[in-house]
């Protein structure tokens, strides 16, 4: 596989850092590791950390597929094509006089097209980790640290800070553009304080709950007059809050607010 220029994420470095062969008879966190990219490859197996019969079955089939020899041992052939999805979403895209803005939206589509998922539980796997610097679990919700995410990657191609502070938060996604003067609210979009046309690609949307609670974020792809299109982490199809993957979806402008970046 050629070698990729990609974001360099130290929380990241030894999961996509090869090390030693992975066989059966393994055991642990790396064996673990395997059977996550195994699964998101399309060849499920348990994620239990023990590389058994169906592991090392899971492998050949996954070798055979990418033309690899098909011992059923993950070495350094084999591990690199297992992460291909994830390295290709960290290649560094030239700037080539780009805004920050539309760099967000080629990131955020970037990601899309290698179709991150959880595996292995809720808000758990590597993809998980890649969006909140190496937590996974249910206590972690992952949808703010995919906009922190895409918008880190941004900031670093432009060499350049990100507008707002990395986090896992959606109410402090929206403090931190409050205190910026970057919030805008639906009230603001309603009465024309903002127009609609000039609502720009690559801003954040806010699900509002209440007026100090938001649930939900993702980054808009498009504006229209009566729905915005998105890509956002930690939905699904049906707009769930606590969904399991990133997508592309189209939503209404009812109970949202948005932040200019």
């Amino acid at each position: 596989m050629a070698k990729q220029k990609i974001l360099q994420c130290n929380w990241m470095e030894k999961e996509l850092t090869y090390s030693s062969q992975c066989k059966r008879g393994d055991q642990g966190d790396k064996v673990k590791n395997v059977q996550e990219w195994l699964s998101l490859n399309g060849k499920g197996v348990g994620v239990d950390g023990d590389f058994g019969a169906a592991t090392e079955k899971a492998v050949i089939r996954f070798q055979r597929s990418k033309g690899l020899d098909d011992d059923g041992v993950v070495g350094k052939k084999t591990f690199p094509e297992l992460i291909a999805p994830m390295m290709s979403a960290l290649q560094i895209i030239p700037s080539e006089n780009k805004t920050f803005n539309q760099l967000v939206t080629v990131y955020a589509k970037q990601h899309l097209k290698t179709m991150p998922l959880e595996i292995g539980g809720q808000n758990c796997g590597p993809w998980v980790r890649l969006y909140t610097r190496g937590y996974e679990g249910e206590d972690y919700p992952w949808c703010a640290g995919f906009v922190s995410f895409i918008m880190r990657q941004a900031a670093d191609t432009l060499a350049v800070p990100p507008p707002l502070k990395y986090t896992l938060s959606c109410d402090d996604l929206a403090a931190q553009a409050k205190g910026k003067g970057i919030f805008i609210r639906e009230n603001d979009i309603v009465t024309g304080a903002v127009k609609k046309s000039d609502l720009m690609t690559g801003y954040i949307f806010l699900v509002r709950k209440t007026g100090t609670d938001w649930t939900h974020t993702g980054l808009v792809t498009k504006f229209d007059e009566e729905t915005f299109q998105t890509i956002e982490g930690n939905t699904n199809d049906s707009g769930d809050r606590e969904g399991y993957e990133v997508c592309a979806r189209t939503r209404s402008y009812g109970n949202r607010d948005f932040i200019k970046i």
